[in-house]
Protein backbone atom coordinates (compact mmCIF):
# COMPACT_ATOMS: atom_id res chain seq x y z
CA UNK A 1 0.00 0.00 0.00
CA UNK A 2 1.35 3.53 -1.20
CA UNK A 3 1.48 5.57 1.99
CA UNK A 4 3.71 8.49 0.35
CA UNK A 5 4.75 9.91 -2.97
CA UNK A 6 7.17 11.97 -3.81
CA UNK A 7 8.30 13.40 -7.21
CA UNK A 8 10.36 10.56 -7.87
CA UNK A 9 9.65 8.09 -5.43
CA UNK A 10 6.70 6.01 -3.41
CA UNK A 11 7.33 4.71 0.62
CA UNK A 12 5.08 2.38 0.85
CA UNK A 13 4.88 -0.94 3.58
CA UNK A 14 7.39 -3.45 3.35
CA UNK A 15 6.04 -7.19 2.36
CA UNK A 16 7.39 -10.89 2.37
CA UNK A 17 7.76 -9.76 -1.44
CA UNK A 18 10.72 -7.60 -0.63
CA UNK A 19 12.83 -10.24 1.26
CA UNK A 20 15.38 -10.20 -1.84
CA UNK A 21 15.70 -6.66 -1.76
CA UNK A 22 16.07 -6.57 2.33
CA UNK A 23 18.55 -9.63 1.94
CA UNK A 24 20.34 -7.54 -0.31
CA UNK A 25 20.52 -4.03 1.33
CA UNK A 26 20.86 -5.22 4.67
CA UNK A 27 24.15 -7.30 3.81
CA UNK A 28 25.56 -4.10 2.19
CA UNK A 29 28.90 -2.87 3.22
CA UNK A 30 27.85 0.41 4.32
CA UNK A 31 24.91 -0.95 6.21
CA UNK A 32 26.91 -3.19 8.40
CA UNK A 33 29.55 -0.34 9.15
CA UNK A 34 27.39 2.33 10.20
CA UNK A 35 23.86 0.09 10.90
CA UNK A 36 25.24 -3.38 11.76
CA UNK A 37 24.63 -6.58 11.40
CA UNK A 38 21.11 -7.78 11.61
CA UNK A 39 22.15 -11.45 10.63
CA UNK A 40 20.12 -11.87 8.26
CA UNK A 41 21.86 -14.09 5.42
CA UNK A 42 19.03 -16.01 3.69
CA UNK A 43 16.09 -15.80 1.71
CA UNK A 44 14.58 -17.08 4.97
CA UNK A 45 15.96 -15.17 7.39
CA UNK A 46 15.05 -11.84 5.42
CA UNK A 47 11.13 -12.82 5.21
CA UNK A 48 11.21 -13.52 9.03
CA UNK A 49 13.20 -10.04 9.53
CA UNK A 50 10.74 -8.39 7.41
CA UNK A 51 7.64 -9.96 9.87
CA UNK A 52 9.23 -9.76 13.02
CA UNK A 53 11.02 -6.51 12.77
CA UNK A 54 9.55 -4.11 10.10
CA UNK A 55 5.78 -5.07 9.89
CA UNK A 56 5.73 -6.18 13.56
CA UNK A 57 6.74 -2.28 13.94
CA UNK A 58 3.42 -1.47 12.27
CA UNK A 59 1.56 -3.47 14.59
CA UNK A 60 3.12 -2.43 17.52
CA UNK A 61 3.42 1.41 17.03
CA UNK A 62 1.18 2.44 13.60
CA UNK A 63 4.50 2.98 11.92
CA UNK A 64 8.03 1.59 11.12
CA UNK A 65 10.58 1.93 7.99
CA UNK A 66 9.06 1.48 4.51
CA UNK A 67 10.55 0.70 0.96
CA UNK A 68 11.50 3.58 -0.97
CA UNK A 69 11.00 2.52 -4.63
CA UNK A 70 11.41 4.70 -7.77
CA UNK A 71 7.65 6.05 -8.79
CA UNK A 72 8.20 5.27 -12.73
CA UNK A 73 9.53 1.52 -12.08
CA UNK A 74 9.01 0.61 -8.82
CA UNK A 75 12.58 -0.89 -8.23
CA UNK A 76 13.12 -0.59 -4.52
CA UNK A 77 16.23 1.50 -3.71
CA UNK A 78 16.02 2.18 -0.21
CA UNK A 79 14.02 2.40 3.14
CA UNK A 80 13.45 5.05 5.28
CA UNK A 81 10.78 5.82 7.85
CA UNK A 82 10.44 5.58 11.81
CA UNK A 83 11.88 3.26 14.95
CA UNK A 84 10.71 3.00 18.39
CA UNK A 85 14.04 2.15 19.97
CA UNK A 86 14.54 0.80 23.37
CA UNK A 87 16.68 3.68 24.71
CA UNK A 88 15.44 5.96 23.03
CA UNK A 89 12.16 7.53 24.47
CA UNK A 90 10.23 8.41 21.01
CA UNK A 91 10.04 7.58 17.18
CA UNK A 92 13.58 7.66 15.81
CA UNK A 93 14.29 8.57 11.65
CA UNK A 94 16.29 5.91 10.08
CA UNK A 95 17.03 5.51 6.48
CA UNK A 96 18.95 3.51 4.66
CA UNK A 97 19.76 2.84 0.72
CA UNK A 98 21.64 0.98 -1.95
CA UNK A 99 24.90 2.62 -2.93
CA UNK A 100 23.75 3.21 -6.63
CA UNK A 101 21.15 5.17 -5.09
CA UNK A 102 23.01 7.10 -2.55
CA UNK A 103 24.13 10.83 -3.54
CA UNK A 104 21.07 11.37 -5.72
CA UNK A 105 18.93 12.80 -3.72
CA UNK A 106 16.90 10.34 -3.20
CA UNK A 107 17.10 9.87 0.69
CA UNK A 108 16.57 13.60 1.12
CA UNK A 109 12.99 13.73 -0.84
CA UNK A 110 11.95 10.45 0.67
CA UNK A 111 13.24 11.66 4.13
CA UNK A 112 11.56 15.32 3.63
CA UNK A 113 8.06 13.35 3.12
CA UNK A 114 8.10 10.90 5.62
CA UNK A 115 8.75 13.70 8.29
CA UNK A 116 5.60 15.16 6.73
CA UNK A 117 3.63 12.10 6.95
CA UNK A 118 4.87 11.46 10.41
CA UNK A 119 3.57 14.63 11.45
CA UNK A 120 0.46 15.42 9.53
CA UNK A 121 -0.35 11.99 10.00
CA UNK A 122 0.57 9.57 12.21
CA UNK A 123 0.92 12.82 15.02
CA UNK A 124 4.28 12.59 15.48
CA UNK A 125 5.76 16.01 17.74
CA UNK A 126 9.29 15.24 18.12
CA UNK A 127 11.45 12.52 16.61
CA UNK A 128 15.26 11.37 17.55
CA UNK A 129 17.82 10.22 14.98
CA UNK A 130 21.14 8.43 15.46
CA UNK A 131 23.94 7.70 13.26
CA UNK A 132 27.78 6.50 14.23
CA UNK A 133 29.95 9.12 15.34
CA UNK A 134 31.90 8.40 11.79
CA UNK A 135 28.93 8.54 9.38
CA UNK A 136 29.18 12.04 8.54
CA UNK A 137 26.87 11.63 4.99
CA UNK A 138 24.02 11.00 7.34
CA UNK A 139 25.19 13.48 9.86
CA UNK A 140 25.14 15.92 7.24
CA UNK A 141 21.73 14.75 5.53
CA UNK A 142 19.86 15.00 9.35
CA UNK A 143 20.94 18.81 9.82
CA UNK A 144 19.97 19.72 6.55
CA UNK A 145 15.93 18.03 7.59
CA UNK A 146 16.78 20.22 10.69
CA UNK A 147 17.71 17.55 13.25
CA UNK A 148 19.90 19.01 16.11
CA UNK A 149 23.22 17.21 17.60
CA UNK A 150 22.49 16.48 21.10
CA UNK A 151 25.18 14.15 22.23
CA UNK A 152 26.44 11.03 22.30
CA UNK A 153 24.40 8.01 24.05
CA UNK A 154 25.21 4.09 24.36
CA UNK A 155 21.86 2.41 23.29
CA UNK A 156 21.09 -0.82 25.61
CA UNK A 157 22.61 -3.85 24.45
CA UNK A 158 25.24 -1.74 22.00
CA UNK A 159 28.93 -1.24 23.21
CA UNK A 160 29.76 1.66 21.35
CA UNK A 161 28.26 5.34 21.53
CA UNK A 162 26.25 6.73 18.46
CA UNK A 163 25.51 10.42 17.64
CA UNK A 164 21.76 11.51 18.84
CA UNK A 165 19.91 14.12 16.56
CA UNK A 166 16.82 15.88 17.76
CA UNK A 167 13.47 17.71 16.07
CA UNK A 168 10.52 18.82 16.61
CA UNK A 169 7.80 18.76 14.49
CA UNK A 170 5.63 21.35 15.76
CA UNK A 171 7.27 25.30 16.70
CA UNK A 172 7.29 26.15 20.68
CA UNK A 173 5.68 29.31 20.46
CA UNK A 174 8.26 31.58 22.65
CA UNK A 175 6.55 32.25 25.55
CA UNK A 176 6.26 28.37 26.70
CA UNK A 177 8.77 26.89 29.20
CA UNK A 178 9.93 23.54 29.31
CA UNK A 179 8.66 20.83 28.49
CA UNK A 180 6.67 18.57 31.42
CA UNK A 181 7.80 15.82 29.78
CA UNK A 182 11.78 15.24 30.97
CA UNK A 183 12.62 13.51 27.60
CA UNK A 184 11.96 16.30 25.79
CA UNK A 185 9.18 13.74 23.52
CA UNK A 186 6.08 14.07 23.09
CA UNK A 187 4.16 11.74 20.39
Amino acid sequence: MTLIETPRTVLRDMTADDAPFILDLLNQPTFLRYIGDRQVRTMHDSVQFIETRYRQSYRDHGYGLYIVQLRDTSQPIGMCGFVKRAGLPCADMGFAFLPAFEGHGYASESAIAALQFGRDTLGLRDLLAIAQPDNVRSHRLLQRLGFASTGELTLPGETAPVTVFALSLVPTPPSVGPSDDATGCAE
